[in-house]
């Protein structure tokens, strides 16, 4: 059965996209069939596995207001068995246009449905804000991995999400469940970081995962060569840590 998967956190710069676009390749290279939804007007997770700005046209803002399916939309990677459903700026204005609507929270949900059983995982990228576009990807999900920078206003979000997260399954979806968090741009060198992340192991009531990603030049340079970190460089600690990553997501959820 399909597992659809949400990255979220409504701090930007925390990793979200990174975690996204190579969560999915490593997803993939186990043999999984796994698509892409970038969820983010800023359209990151689409340059990030290369598709360029031209072929983004039309993406996941015409499969919500109706003009497309979302099979006409879906794009291939240069990796086998990894697709992506592009995001182009035309997805801000359905905040706008949603917001009026009867069961605004189910368009993703509704949008998906013909082709959701495709696919082993899909991983949504949320815009980096609690907006309506994040509360349709939560409706659409069954699992929230939580990306969090290993720095003292991280732990300070994280109330406001877990919040957020807790009204949604109240009133909306109470089998939604959270995956756990993965701490991202650790810096060992950084005192700091370790303090956040002993703090996290401690008080988070929600799985930590045991894979830390690190604050890499080579994870900060993959996504302007269009490529995911297993391409750009397999053999870096980034692309160590989150094929270590996938391998905890696969175990906890199969």
């Amino acid at each position: 059965m399909v597992k659809i998967i949400s990255i979220v956190n409504q701090k930007g710069g925390v990793g979200k996209t990174t975690t996204a676009v190579n969560l999915g390749a490593f997803l993939a290279q186990t043999g999984k069939s796994v698509l892409l939804i970038d969820f983010d007007p800023q359209g990151n997770a689409s340059s990030g596995v290369g598709i360029e700005l031209k072929n983004r046209e039309q993406g996941v803002y015409e499969t919500l207001i109706g003009e497309k399916l979302f099979k006409e939309i879906i794009q291939p990677t240069s990796f086998l068995n990894y697709s992506v459903a592009p995001s182009n700026e035309s997805l801000a204005g359905a905040v706008v246009e949603l917001v009026n609507l009867e069961n605004r929270e189910f368009y993703l949900t509704k949008a998906l449905a013909e082709i959701k059983n495709n696919y082993d995982y899909i991983i949504i990228d949320c815009p980096p804000s609690l907006c309506l576009l994040t509360i349709n990807a939560l409706m659409a999900t069954d699992k929230i991995l939580i990306p969090i920078q290993a720095e003292y206003y991280a732990l300070e979000g994280l109330g406001q999400l877990l919040n957020t997260i807790n009204l949604v399954q109240k009133n909306l979806k109470p089998e939604l469940e959270i995956l756990g968090a993965v701490v991202t741009m650790y810096d060992k060198r950084n005192k700091l970081s370790e303090a956040v992340l002993m703090e996290l192991y401690q008080h988070f009531p929600h799985k930590i995962f045991r894979s830390v990603i690190p604050r890499t030049v080579k994870l900060a340079e993959a996504p302007s060569f269009g490529q995911t970190i297993l391409q750009f460089d397999p053999i870096s600690k980034g692309a160590k840590s989150y094929k270590k990553l996938a391998k905890e997501i696969l175990e906890s959820l199969e």
